[in-house]
């Protein structure tokens, strides 16, 4: 073999080699090998590392704060308040005009509660004001310490429906509380009720009533009650239905308005001392004349309302009516109220039904203080116990026929609560 030939052999042998003994750049690292983790044992959390100013903007502001909370005793100010705990008036007014919400927060009252949070430095980061069982004002300083914000933290409540009932033996009043029921409840069934029995005179014993209606809680616990959905009145073998639609107000199972144009009787009143009667013997006079209206007796002051919606004829005075007030609700009702001690109305005012017009007194040719009340139909004066009131505006169409489906439903709801009691009656032990 010639020499020039071994010599390349030789290189190219040599290249080969040392390819061969050099390192893969390109080889892939070595596999990593995963760690056994056993059941019931601690270990580290690795996290990928983050930025500094990443994990600030992660975190809130302020991460723990020292409350104090502060009550509002009689006579004490906001400012006064804010005095006790340390606080000056350039972050009182800082405070207050934050937003509208914070307005409230001036109008506070004797038992009031107000919870300041400090940071660690002292300085006033939050301020919560309970407005209510559910809702609570909150103020918070923002992240750059310069400004507040207010908003009002309100709490989940549940809503359940629950039942009442009771047959009445001596009062409306004593069955209802019996049965449960608030005052607020017992003057809200009187109330929807209220256009076709007279509360006061009217109930017997042995009437009944039923009344479906919402319950509020808050973390498990009773709070208040919410709207009425329906309720049932048995008065004198007649029974009156009351449901409530979606628009809030209430009407009989066939859709028809329980309120009605005009309220049965305009006062608050405890006793009927002289009905409305064609013959009677006037008490002063001593004399026969149609006594065309109803006396109405309660204490002295107590509210007169408007029977109706209309507009006033007359608020005046004379020797015979005291302080009166005519009202014309339209082209054929008016309203009378004699003897007042005080008018609340002037002549030509236009007033709502339910308005206090006026209050109870002995003004006038009178024996002792009542309201004459008096009601015309067409100039001709009727008897304001037992005239047809005129209805109020009913369902109708679609509408109509949507509500009474509702009323078959809630009414049932009423049958099957009854019946469950009964049953539960008649399963309990009898003492």
């Amino acid at each position: 073999m010639p020499r020039i030939n071994k010599i390349l052999i030789g290189v190219i042998a040599s290249a080969v080699i040392a390819l061969i003994m050099a390192p893969d750049i390109y080889a892939e690292p070595p596999t990593t090998i995963e760690p056994t983790y056993q059941l019931g044992q601690h270990y580290p959390l690795v996290l990928p590392p983050t930025s500094a100013a990443a994990v600030t903007t992660k975190l809130a502001p302020y991460s723990a704060l020292a409350w104090k909370t502060h009550t509002i005793k009689n006579g004490e100010s906001l400012a006064v308040a804010f005095d006790n705990v340390g606080l000056d008036s350039v972050l009182l007014h800082q405070v207050v005009s934050t937003s509208h919400k914070t307005k409230k927060l001036v109008s506070l009252r004797p038992g009031d509660n107000l919870n300041f949070g400090f940071d660690d430095a002292g300085k006033l980061i939050e301020l919560h004001q309970p407005l209510n069982n559910i809702e609570t004002l909150v103020v918070k300083r923002t992240s750059d310490g310069n400004h507040f914000t207010a908003s009002i933290d309100k709490q989940q409540i549940e809503t359940q429906t629950n039942y009442a009932q009771a047959t009445i033996d001596s009062s409306f009043w004593n069955a209802a509380d019996k049965a449960g029921l608030t005052a607020n409840q017992i003057m809200e069934i009187a109330a929807l009720f209220g256009w076709d029995i007279d509360f006061a005179l009217d109930i017997r014993a042995g009437d009944k009533f039923e009344v479906l209606f919402e319950q509020h809680y808050l973390n498990g616990a009773a709070i208040d009650h919410g709207h009425i959905l329906a309720a049932t009145f048995t008065n004198m073998g007649q029974t009156f239905t009351a449901i409530r639609h979606q628009d809030g107000k209430y009407y009989d199972k066939d859709g028809q308005a329980m309120r009605k144009a005009f309220l049965r009787s305009p006062i608050n009143f405890r006793y009927v001392s002289s009905n409305f009667n064609p013959r009677r013997l006037h008490p002063v006079t001593r004399q026969v004349k149609a006594h065309r209206g109803t006396d109405y007796v309660a204490p002295v002051g107590t509210p007169i309302w408007a029977a109706g919606d209309g507009v006033v004829m007359q608020s005046g005075y004379n020797k015979f009516n005291g302080n009166y007030v005519f009202i014309r609700h339209n082209s054929n009702y008016v309203t009378k109220y004699l003897h007042m001690t005080k008018r609340m109305v002037k002549n030509g005012q236009r007033v709502k039904q339910g308005q206090t017009i006026g209050t109870l007194g002995g003004t006038g040719r009178v024996t002792g203080p009542h309201l004459h009340y008096e009601f015309l139909v067409n100039g001709k004066h009727q008897n304001p116990r037992t005239v047809d009131l005129p209805q109020a505006h009913s369902l109708s169409g679609s509408t109509q026929t949507v509500f009474k489906r509702q009323a078959q439903q809630q009414l049932g709801q009423v049958a099957n609560y009854s019946t469950l009691l009964a049953q539960n009656a008649i399963l309990l032990p009898q003492h």
